[in-house]
């Protein structure tokens, strides 16, 4: 017990150390989420100190620790996190999105576990996806570095799941007086059928939501709407899942498309046309943006004041000026790009019937007779046009010149490709 104790008192100073890389691990999947157009509920805790306490004493009982590695290694829990899903069929998008922000430190846990089904119980018990994971440095401040270190438990699963699974955890593993009867615990198991049954309604409304969504004479009323239309749309031309690049920042689209009034799915329809072949595979809400832009450049610098309103939403009122490069050096660049842009699709052999929006990337793959080269270049700047659109931060105009420079110059050179063969 003199291990458990001094393992409890080093816990204590470190309390806080848990409860901060919960709270920013929380933060994290929270505001991604949401972005996403995920509806979720995310809290998160550090482990409470006597109930660590009784369950270091339980599993010492079981099989005693011999230091106090072992039982760090054993509780993997003292920082955790939950998402609660409104609609569990979210969960394969939860977890692309904590694969991309999180570095997992094991395979994903899944229950209910075939391997340890409970024959008198005549439901499947739990069912959640957890993960045991830290933090990624590239989505902490300097200052928060620290916490990277920090093991963290995600556990996602429907926002009934949780309330069920919190009733039976008490009952069943912490009872105050007693084991429960058999009486209580065919109740517990009617309840766990109750909310299977639950579950499956969820899914149906889901379902039912993205068919009223659907309809092409209605604007979506916010971007939890818009993702679904989108999600359904790009899973029912591809025939396979969205791919690991997810739906992106569907809150930004949705606030551009409301910007330009183009927030109906009959609006929308002709920049979601070419979701399906998803050949730049990058998420979704961003080819859509790169089409709407494309259509009209000029439509970047609203999107960028979008962006910039939305980055400082949560904080304090941001200044009166943006801290940019000046709008002569980007209108410059929109402009270089808009030609070179439509040199490549002049050049690229697409079926005239074909009237959907293609992106950069495809068209360069439908260009004959590209040298290896010219490819990588015209990749290098297709990333320059994406970062501009899309990181919400502004280049250098060093940096931007350098681009519209090398813009000029391989446009240039692809003109040559459209000139006829001079006569011998």
């Amino acid at each position: 017990m003199q291990l458990i104790e001094e393992f409890i008192s080093r816990y204590i100073r470190e309390y806080d150390f848990y409860s901060q890389a919960a709270r920013l691990a929380a933060e994290t999947l929270e505001s991604n989420l949401h972005r996403s157009g995920i509806r979720c509920i995310v809290t998160h805790r550090a482990k409470d100190i006597s109930r660590l306490a009784e369950k270091c004493e339980k599993r010492n009982a079981e099989d005693p620790y011999k230091e106090i590695q072992d039982i760090y290694s054993d509780i993997v829990d003292l920082a955790g996190v939950r998402v609660a899903l409104y609609f569990p069929g979210d969960r394969d998008r939860v977890d692309r999105i904590i694969n991309r922000f999180f570095h997992l430190l094991e395979e994903r846990r899944d229950f209910p576990d075939p391997a340890k089904a409970n024959p008198s119980k005549k439901f499947s018990g739990y069912s959640a996806a957890h993960y045991r994971a830290q933090l990624s440095e590239r989505s902490l401040g300097d200052s928060d570095k620290r916490y990277a270190k920090a093991r963290v438990e995600i556990q996602v699963a429907s926002v009934l799941m949780h309330s069920w699974s919190e009733v039976e955890h008490d009952l069943i593993y912490k009872p105050l007086e007693g084991g429960l009867s058999q009486e209580e615990l065919h109740i517990l198991d009617q309840l766990n059928g109750l909310v299977l049954a639950g579950e499956i309604a969820l899914e149906m409304l889901q379902k039912a939501g993205e068919v009223r969504v659907a309809s092409t004479d209605r604007t979506f009323l916010n971007h939890y709407e818009l993702a679904a239309h989108i999600l359904a749309h790009a899973n029912q031309e591809r025939k396979s899942p969205v791919g690991e690049s997810g739906i992106g920042r569907v809150d930004l689209l949705f606030q551009l498309l409301t910007d330009l009034e183009f927030n109906t799915p009959n609006s929308l329809a002709p920049f979601i046309s070419s979701l399906h072949e998803n050949l730049e595979e990058r998420p979704l809400a961003d080819q859509v943006i790169d089409a709407i832009i494309s259509e009209d450049p000029g439509r970047y610098r609203r999107f960028e004041e979008i962006q910039f309103q939305m980055s400082f939403s949560s904080m304090n009122p941001p200044s009166s000026e943006q801290p940019t490069v000046s709008d002569e050096i980007v209108g410059r660049f929109w402009s270089k790009w808009t030609a070179l842009e439509k040199t490549l699709r002049a050049l690229a052999v697409v079926d005239p019937e074909d009237t959907r929006f293609m992106g950069v990337g495809a068209l360069i793959n439908r260009i004959p007779n590209l040298t290896e080269p010219l490819k990588r270049e015209l990749d290098y700047l297709r990333r320059i046009r994406n970062d501009l659109v899309h990181s919400g931060e502004i280049p250098g105009a060093a940096f931007l010149q350098e681009a519209i420079e090398r813009i000029v110059a391989v446009t240039a050179r692809l003109s040559k490709l459209k000139e006829p063969p001079q006569a011998g």
